[in-house]
């Protein structure tokens, strides 16, 4: 066993241990220790500054794109805003102990189907110190412990931030092992944890595709895939082109290093000449790089960079947009199906059989209609913080939030009966 295999090895144990007496603890016991912990983040939030201008310093020097500096800066703003989630997960309903189901079968025993933890919910992920706190606070709600693995990007802040909850968590009565911080970047003990059998319960990958595949393809504990987010915007013939382009801009523009952002943008060929100009004219005080199919340098002219396949088939996570004009509902739908990582997809469009057709039609966790997909989100959704955004199918799709992180025990009552 490598000296990384064993570090992972002795995380894994605490934080099993400490996930029997998180399960013993009462809702109120819980919610106490969240409530310490949103305290405890805004009383040391110089604290945590610090050590985030020492992350953004490193991803400067680095080169480091100004999107996804944008994910890994904290201000004071967004540590208020992030103990804020903190405090409306601590308000949200206890998961843990639902009565889900109860029937009396014919033979008199009394079956009784429960929710309980998953007990260890360990997480690999990238530069998103928020995610940090995200994840803890809903495993402590729902009484699971948690062993955290973000990457070297945000690790000062990660430290900083997982010694401050761990502290709160300990004064209000719970072992500070239910948030466990992996301090180790490198990729072997990447590698361990997705072995952690025996500890880990569920592993959660949050980041770029290639972090996530790796995850998935090499993962011998249970694995939810998420967040891998090529969304798309299709501008039917019918749209109102000036929601159109709002609800473009909105989705390409307000945060694009995150998953729920467009990266396409289709457009029915009796909208474009219209459309495309107008949202081209919307998105150049963004600098929005587009890379058009040839229809689309046609109206646009030859500042928009020819696109190829795998322009469509990329999440950018940057001011970079894919543009395509299509001829039909059903050339969109097909490019869509081709494309999509079943993230969010949207349509815009004033004619009702082309939104149920989109809704029906499109294979995705979140479908809009006439709506930005930057409303993929835990809290937007009414789930409290989220922990991801699954892409699959079974167990969880879509925002996370706390009954994600439940899983079944049946309880059954009887009074002697054999078979």
């Amino acid at each position: 066993m490598t000296l990384q295999e064993e570090y992972i090895q002795s995380l894994g144990s605490r934080a099993k241990s400490a996930s029997k007496a998180l399960y013993g603890a009462s809702a109120g016991v819980r919610n106490k220790a969240l409530l310490a912990v949103a305290e405890a983040l805004e009383q040391q939030k110089d604290k945590i500054l610090a050590a985030n201008a020492g992350d953004i310093a490193a991803g400067e020097a680095a080169g480091t794109s100004s999107a996804l500096l944008d994910r890994l800066r904290l201000t004071k703003e967004r540590i208020a805003g992030i103990a804020q989630g903190v405090r409306e997960v601590a308000d949200l309903p206890d998961p843990v102990g639902k009565v889900l189901s109860g029937e009396t079968r014919p033979n008199g025993l009394r079956i009784v189907k429960t929710t309980v933890p998953m007990g260890v919910v360990g997480m690999i992920y990238e530069a998103r110190p928020n995610v940090t706190v995200d994840a803890a606070a809903l495993c402590l709600k729902s009484a699971n412990a948690c062993l955290l693995r973000g990457g070297k990007e945000a690790i000062r802040s990660n430290k900083v931030l997982a010694d401050i909850m761990r502290e709160a968590v300990e004064k209000a009565g719970l072992p500070s092992d239910v948030i466990l911080l992996v301090e180790d970047t490198s990729r072997e003990t990447a590698t361990a944890m997705m072995r952690l059998n025996g500890c880990l319960d569920l592993l959660i990958p949050r980041g770029g595709a290639g972090l996530i595949q790796s995850v998935v393809q090499n993962a011998t504990v249970p694995v939810i895939e998420t967040g891998v987010g090529n969304c798309h915007i299709y501008v039917d013939e019918t749209a109102e082109i000036e929601q159109a382009v709002s609800i473009l801009v909105n989705a390409k523009t307000s945060r694009p290093s995150v998953c729920n952002a467009a990266e396409t943008v289709l457009c029915h060929k009796a909208a474009a000449e219209e459309f495309l100009p107008k949202m081209a004219r919307a998105l150049k005080p963004f600098s929005v790089e587009l890379r058009g199919c040839p229809e689309t340098r046609r109206i646009l002219g030859s500042s928009v960079v020819p696109a190829d396949e795998e322009d469509y088939a990329t999440e950018f996570l940057d001011f970079i947009l894919a543009v395509r004009v299509v001829s039909s509902l059903d050339e969109a739908l097909a490019h869509i199906a081709q494309y999509t990582t079943h993230h969010s997809e949207a349509i815009v469009t004033r004619d009702y059989e082309s939104s149920q057709r989109f809704l029906q039609e499109v294979d995705a966790a979140a479908v809009y209609v006439n709506a930005s997909t930057r409303f993929t989100d835990g809290g937007v959704f009414g789930l409290g913080a989220e922990i991801g955004i699954s892409t699959q199918k079974l167990h969880a799709r879509g925002p996370m939030g706390l009954e994600a992180l439940t899983t079944w025990k049946y309880l059954i009552y009887g009074n002697g009966q054999i078979r």
